[in-house]
């Protein structure tokens, strides 16, 4: 058993080659509203209800190696959040393990429910999930 409950998806976070465009769909069209800007990382967050959409700039700094040009076939969703609680790293690190999966560190991110310790790890098909606390 997981040493933790999940409450839900925390945010999604989608790539874009014309971040502005795709921010102006989700808050004209699809109803978001507006969370919060990070413009130094190219990163804008939107509140769809309980949750959050990110939209990244693919051509900015959070840009990584490997990314596809979100213009060819590639991948545009960058990872999946889910919030759990409690969040103890060295259970989730061991847990983890357990399942031959290693992590980085924890570090403080932000997230539906502002800054909190997350981690990533990759899913069997190498999608990123990240396990955000609050």
């Amino acid at each position: 058993m997981p040493p933790f409950a999940l409450r839900g998806i925390d945010h999604i976070v989608l790539r874009s080659a014309d971040p502005a465009r795709l921010i102006a769909f989700y808050l004209e069209v699809v109803g978001c509203t507006l969370e919060h800007e990070q413009p130094k990382l190219g990163l804008t967050h939107l509140r769809a209800g309980g949750q959050l959409i990110d939209i990244v700039d693919a051509n900015g700094p959070l840009n990584k190696p490997g990314d596809q040009p979100v213009h060819q076939p590639g991948r545009n969703l960058d990872h999946l959040c889910l919030r759990i609680e409690p969040f103890d790293e060295a259970a989730l690190t061991r847990h983890l393990a357990s399942h031959g999966i290693s992590t980085d560190p924890a570090r403080q991110r932000f997230g539906n429910e502002g800054e909190g310790p997350s981690l990533y790890f990759p899913d069997p098909d190498g999608n990123v999930i990240e396990f955000k606390g609050g």
